[in-house]
């Protein structure tokens, strides 16, 4: 079995909850669009793309309200990843590259490597959009930051003014576009029916 097809395997095996799997190959999908005409280390993006968000899975984070809310979540999945990718069998003069390519994925962050802006892009893609409004919204009653509707449109409204900004590549503000309509209409949509009651 190639380190790829394990890298995708032990994801498949430890996302959880499991709607949290398919941030993954959707990633993955939206890193081959972004970095069309680029010259970069498709390895190096398969591997961050999968690990990046380990930090995050149940199992992995605390379950513990004050625990969780100074959690690193890019931390740990940077300690974390050298040894798993070892295991797997993955080119070891690559893994500090992958390590650097997680460390500046969140839109805080500034990529320095080709493989890192693509990876930041393209998951900034995956905050735009249905599939944004998706995750978010399911998020509702078991994330600390959601308790109601009325954080998670707060974040989507946020994320609407913000995000675009950040975008670095311009494949990525083409692929943006229609994802940025999208979540623009589902807020105003939300705004004309919610009757001064969105709870």
């Amino acid at each position: 079995m190639s380190y790829r097809a394990k890298i995708e395997r032990y994801l498949a095996q430890e996302a959880q909850p499991v709607d949290k799997y398919g941030h993954q190959p959707r990633l993955y999908a939206l890193t081959r669009q972004v970095g069309v005409g680029l010259e970069y280390d498709d390895d190096i993006v398969h591997a961050a793309v999968w690990l990046h968000d380990l930090g995050v899975f149940y199992g992995h984070r605390p379950s513990e309200l004050a625990a969780i809310e100074k959690w690193d979540s890019v931390r740990y999945a940077m300690d974390r990843t050298p040894a798993l990718l070892t295991e797997f069998g993955f080119p070891a003069a690559k893994v500090d590259a992958v390590v650097e390519a997680i460390r500046t994925h969140q839109p805080s962050g500034d990529p320095q490597t080709i493989e890192g802006i693509i990876l930041r892009d393209a998951d900034t893609l995956e905050q735009l959009g249905a599939i944004a409004i998706l995750r978010t919204v399911s998020k509702v009653g078991r994330d600390t930051r959601f308790a109601r509707f009325t954080e998670a449109v707060a974040n989507l409204k946020k994320t609407l003014a913000t995000v675009p900004a950040m975008i670095r590549l311009d494949a990525t503000r083409a692929l943006a576009q229609p994802k940025i309509v999208a979540l623009q209409s589902f807020l105003d949509a939300v705004g004309a029916e919610d009757q001064g009651a969105l709870e």
